[in-house]
């Protein structure tokens, strides 16, 4: 319904309702952004609306959303409580998410997700029935399947670019939706958030991109709090670093396993000598197969840095470009591109750069107007310089040179009065949406226009793929490095990320299969795959690789690289008996033989076939006693990008974790209760601080007294490990 009317601009959501009810009917379906970009005033009014009218239809398509944790009971309570408060603020919560918890979602209210926030949702039959497993690309048209008329975006403004919005964090589907429904019926709302960074390029649209405008609603934005990185995810990390190559390009998902990647490549950046004792503690020369690191990876420092291309902009980035990684800029020509990277031409232009851009044919023999607009914005022509006619070209100097570059006396006089200094507008990352701590989010926001501009949010179609300019993304996407996580992986090499056995889906697939599918379709670029090779589940320890699994995110036609805390397979082109092999290196010892045998029982490995002495010793404490001196030092800790908890929080996190771990059996509460109400649990000495922010330093009642002897003998095993 958008025109290129101003938008009409309200302040009560009540009225946004309104206006849709009355241009739309009964039957209303709102398409909302995944994560950050969700105007939740909005989505509560319109849910509101439903649940109290039960002849209105409404369903909310939508991903990933966001909600602060819920502070449960007891020693949980008081640990999240205060930091809720302190961090989340009035964060007005999705009251459709609390109906959901209560499981009280009324009859004529659908809510479809494409993308879960991880196991949030496993034992949730309205999210599991109504979820849509798509490609993260196909989204956009999926709404368009479900006949979205509604959508809704929260947007950033800023004081130099009235008449503008900023898609900011969420440009991903909501372009393209945009364009689908040309012709249909769509009512456009933006929520004004004055909070979210203003991100310029394609996330900045016209205000008349809107029908209506909704004013006067704060929403603090959603800091995810950053969460601790464990020694899995170290050793896992520091791996994968070793696989980044310089000049290249990176992808990177969210988690403590991508902060890990960014911290491990920033020391290989900024402290090389520690990088190289740390790779040579974790034993890197045996676990990452010397052919790979050579041919796809590097030790070194980026001396000529990386760009990033993906679909998630977070923390991890901000953090890269700040220790001078991420460098790398990128140009959208691809006369440019191609020059950069064949180093016929560098950013800082020189007196043989015009002689060069024409040998290549960058250069065309006339410049019309839009030409002479691009080369302007590009930085390969002076500020000043316009044409004169169709036969004169103008410098700032007053030089009238001949528009006919055939000519190399023309060209000359181009280089001496018109070339510009260097190139501009380069951009350093292109993403899709973004998501991630407030720390993030402040220093976008800190950043001048020039300055945040090299970080350019685009649809997701151009990240994601290389349908849209497939020939500029392949010289920009030099090199490609896709790093994601997986949750399991079998011993034929196929991944699951998504969902369990039985069906249940723990997350979605969002853009994974398109990034390992286009690190295939690029020259020189890899799909790395990292997942912890064990995890505690319901029936204790288990392997995460397994022999076979009902269902794959990945097939194994497409296996690649995967990284555990073990070491690294290469899989490439490998056969199922070599795949079986170099994933058996890289599992947990407790697993290795039994597999070893399911492997051997079907066929697919020689009996023969022993696991080589190097990797018989796969251990949590063989990973923690390799980092072990490094936390000492300080140079590893559990929150090495900064944290949003106080120190005292940290020593509790930890503290209730080692408590959540030891007590999940009747024997193991049975044993701590025994042990905090002998002599061990009397006493809170060294741990003051923890016990007074928990408020149990003056309880009375004997459940709180008893819960201070738990926290304390807690505190002092987790401190221990440390």
């Amino acid at each position: 319904m958008s025109t290129a009317q101003p938008p009409r601009t309200l302040r009560d959501p009540g009225e946004c309702i309104n206006f849709c009810l009355q241009k739309l009917g009964r039957h209303i379906v709102v398409g909302a952004p995944l994560g950050l970009g969700k105007p939740n005033h909005l989505l509560n009014e319109f849910y509101a609306r439903a649940r109290a009218e039960p002849d209105l239809q409404l369903h909310i398509f939508t991903a990933l959303s966001l909600d602060p944790p819920w502070p449960g009971e007891g020693l949980q309570r008081r640990f999240l409580e205060p930091f809720l408060e302190r961090h989340f603020g009035d964060y007005p919560r999705l009251n459709y998410l609390v109906d959901l918890r209560r499981d009280s979602v009324p009859d004529n209210v659908t809510i479809s997700e494409f993308y879960f926030r991880s196991g949030a949702w496993l034992g949730n039959t309205h999210m599991q029935r109504h979820y849509v497993s798509s490609n993260y690309t196909h989204v956009a048209r999926d709404m368009q399947a479900r006949n979205v008329n509604v959508l809704v975006q929260m947007v950033g403004i800023h004081p130099e670019r009235p008449g503008y919005f900023s898609l900011s964090c969420n440009p991903d589907v909501t372009l393209e939706l945009a364009e689908r429904m040309t012709g249909r019926p769509l009512v456009r709302i933006a929520q004004v958030n004055p909070e979210l960074p203003y991100m310029e390029g394609d996330a900045e649209v016209p205000e008349s991109f809107f029908d209506l405008v909704l004013k006067d609603c704060p929403q603090p934005l959603f800091g995810v709090p950053r969460m601790p990185v464990s020694d899995a995810d170290f050793m896992i990390g520091l791996y994968a670093s070793t696989l980044i190559r310089d000049h290249g390009t990176l992808q990177l998902g969210i988690g403590s396993l991508g902060d890990a990647v960014a911290f491990l490549a920033g020391l290989r950046q900024t402290d090389n000598e520690q990088y190289l004792e740390l790779f040579r503690a974790a034993e890197g020369e045996t676990r990452i197969p010397h052919d790979t690191l050579a041919q796809w990876g590097g030790l070194g420092p980026f001396d000529k840095g990386l760009y990033a291309a993906s679909e998630m902009f977070m923390d991890g980035f901000v953090h890269l470009y700040d220790v001078g990684i991420l460098k790398r800029k990128v140009y959208d020509h691809v006369g440019l591109q191609k020059q950069l990277n064949d180093g016929t031409i560098e950013e800082r232009l020189k007196a043989d750069s015009i002689e060069q851009l024409w040998r290549h044919g960058t250069l065309p023999r006339r410049l019309d107007p839009d030409t002479l607009d691009v080369f302007l914005y590009y930085g390969v022509l002076a500020e000043g310089t316009t044409l004169d006619g169709e036969e004169f070209l103008l410098c700032a100097d007053g030089t009238r040179i001949p528009n006919d570059f055939d000519e190399q006396t023309h060209r000359q006089a181009l280089a001496q009065h018109g070339l510009g200094a260097r190139l501009r507008n380069g951009s350093l990352l292109h993403a899709a949406f973004f998501l991630g701590s407030g720390w993030m989010y402040q220093r976008l926001n800190d950043m001048d226009r020039v300055e945040r501009r090299q970080f350019q949010m685009t649809r997701v179609a151009r990240i994601n793929q290389l349908y849209r300019n497939e020939a500029l993304d392949r010289l920009q996407r030099l090199h490609a490095r896709c790093i994601n996580t997986t949750m399991k992986a079998t011993l034929l090499g196929s991944a699951v990320s998504d969902q369990l056995e039985n069906g249940l889906v723990v997350s979605g697939v969002g853009g994974q299969y398109n990034f390992v599918a286009m690190a295939h379709a690029l020259d020189q670029s890899r799909s790395v795959l990292m997942l912890r090779s064990h995890r505690l589940g319901p029936a204790g320890e288990q392997s995460n690789i397994v022999w076979e699994y009902p269902h794959e995110t990945i097939p194994r036609h497409l296996r690649d690289i995967f990284i555990t805390e073990y070491g690294v397979a290469d899989l490439r082109g490998s056969s199922d008996e070599e795949t079986i092999q170099r994933l058996l290196c890289i599992t947990d010892s407790r697993w290795q033989e039994p597999l070893r045998r399911s492997a051997t029982q079907a066929g697919k490995l020689d009996p023969g076939w022993q696991i080589p002495c190097a990797f018989r010793n796969n251990s949590p404490e063989r990973v923690r006693e390799a980092l072990a001196p490094f936390r000492e030092r300080g140079l590893i800790r559990d929150y090495p990008n900064g944290s949003d908890f106080t120190h005292a929080e940290q020593h509790l996190a930890r503290a209730l974790g080692y408590l959540k771990e030891s007590t999940r059996t009747r024997a193991g509460k049975i044993r701590l209760v025994v042990r905090a109400l002998g002599p061990g649990g009397r006493t809170s000495r060294g741990f003051e601080g923890e016990i007074e922010r928990m408020k149990l330093a003056d309880v009375k009642n004997l459940k709180n007294r008893l819960e201070r002897r738990m926290l304390y003998l807690a505190l002092q095993a987790s401190s221990s490990t440390r």
